[in-house]
This record gives structure tokens, C-alpha cells and sequence, in this order.
């Protein structure tokens, strides 16, 4: 179906793979399709969590510059309007948590579109690259908004004006990212833990996901309020009430995502 991802769904989890490796997964114009596309198709109630990793040895190099340096191609700002924005918007509204799977560099555009995710995975060979000044750019696809608020803004600033790599365990020390495993088992662990979340009350994680996403902006006061509305929208869920009576009953709740 697609030519430039893999996309597939395997127990209430899809799968989104970045698939032009010769290029390190860099995107141009028909994957940034392709991936919003296959975004659009996680909105299905059938899927209940989401990966997003790479191909190859890279899980994203940013943007193919081929693309953005080709005479008569789209302009720097076409690009960041058709490709990182609308996906960047996507994976934060969406509703089920997005894990990334970081399977090696993850430069420019990738490591903002990674850390952007709700929960990101790095195999231990994996880096990390601010390299937007290294060609005279600033951060885009989030970059300025999250790295900040993962890290602190002396780091961020240092991190976005050097361009240096970053590796996997020094990302988690910093706390850019959630967790760092070996290589071999990036996937098969990613998975794991992400089906797990495909078996969780979707709807409690959506809403939870809401106010997180609110809580950058927020006052206390408008937080509180927030919190307030989506836990009554909890409380009425199939889920919540499942696991009232499975508490009742002693057993093991059974979760639907509803």
C-alpha cells in the first residue's frame, strides 16, 4: 500500500515504520504522506497504541535535502507546513499513546518528530543530533516547545547552538528519554511494552494524554478545572466500570479501550 513506510497492525498496536533507508528514513514530501496517512489509520478504535521507528540503521535523518535543494522544489517554509507540523499535530492529538522506537541516528526534523512522542525508546547505539545549526537553521517539528521542558532550557540552548551528538544513555540521563535498550532487543522490547498499553483503559490514557498535552499552557487554577472535567468523562468509560467490578470480584480487569 505504501511506498515509502511499512505499516502494519498486530494486536490492537500499529505500526509505523519509516522506509527509505538509503537515506537514513529522511523524509520527503510523498513519505510525510504516507505517514500521515497511516496516522490517520491509528485513529481506528481496533487500534490502541502506536509505534513509530526506522529502517535500517537510522530512525530518521530530518529532511532530504535533496528534496529541499532541488531547483523549482517546495521552499523551506512549503516543507515545514505539509510535513513536520501536520504530523508533529497529529501524534499529539492522537488518541492512544505513540511510543518511538529509536533504532539508530535520529538527526534534525527525527530527533524532534522521536522526542515529540509520548514515550520514546533508544537502542543503545542510537544518537541524537540538533543539527539544524550546523546549516544555518533553527529546530523545527516541536524542537523549541519539548526539548526545553524535557531538559531545561540551559541544555536545550546548548544542545540546539552546538549541533553535537548526543548518545542514547546520556539522552535518559538528561531525561529526553524514557528508556535505553540494547540494540538487538529495540524491538521486541518496544513492542512489549507497548502492547501492554494496548491492553490499558485507551480512553482513561487519551484523556490523560489531554491534560498533559493542556498542561504546558495551563494555570494551576485552568489545570485543576481541566482535570476536573476529563475525570468525570473517565468515570462514565466501559473500562473504569470494568474495573470497578473486576475489583469487587477479585479478577483481573478486562479492558475493551472504551
Amino acid at each position: 500500500m505504501y511506498e515509502n513506510i511499512k505499516f502494519e497492525i498486530k494486536d490492537n498496536v500499529g505500526i509505523i515504520t519509516l522506509n527509505r533507508e538509503k537515506v537514513l528514513n529522511s523524509f520527503n514530501f510523498e513519505m510525510a504522506d504516507d505517514v500521515i496517512d497511516a496516522l490517520h489509520k491509528c485513529e481506528a478504535p481496533e487500534i490502541r497504541a502506536v509505534i513509530l521507528t526506522g529502517n535500517g540503521r537510522g530512525f530518521c535523518a530530518g529532511q532530504d535535502l535533496e528534496e529541499a535543494t532541488r531547483k523549482g522544489g517546495p521552499s523551506i517554509e512549503e516543507i515545514v507546513e505539509h510535513t513536520y507540523n501536520p504530523i508533529v499535530t497529529l501524534i499529539r492529538k492522537l488518541e492512544k499513546p505513540v511510543i518511538a522506537a529509536v533504532n539508530g541516528i535520529a538527526a534534525g526534523a527525527g530527533a524532534n518528530l522521536a522526542i515529540i512522542c509520548d514515550i520514546t525508546i533508544a537502542c543503545e547505539s542510537a544518537t541524537f543530533i540538533q543539527s539544524f545549526s550546523n546549516i544555518g537553521l533553527i529546530p523545527d517539528s516541536g524542537g523549541t516547545y519539548t526539548l526545553p521542558r524535557l531538559i531545561g532550557m540551559q541544555r536545550a540552548t546548548a544542545m540546539m547552538f552546538l549541533g553535537n551528538k548526543v548518545s542514547a544513555k546520556e539522552a535518559k540521563d538528561l531525561g529526553m528519554i524514557y528508556n535505553v535498550v540494547p540494540d538487538e532487543l529495540l524491538q521486541e522490547e518496544t513492542f512489549n511494552f507497548t502492547k501492554k498499553l494496548a491492553q490499558r483503559p485507551t480512553v482513561g490514557l487519551a484523556l490523560t494524554k489531554k491534560a498533559l498535552n493542556a498542561s504546558y499552557t495551563n494555570t494551576l487554577e485552568q489545570q485543576l478545572e481541566l482535570e476536573k472535567e476529563l475525570q468525570a468523562q473517565a468515570a462514565k468509560t466501559y473500562d473504569h466500570q470494568e474495573s470497578l467490578t473486576a475489583f469487587f470480584e477479585k479478577r483481573k480487569p478486562q479492558y475493551k479501550g472504551r
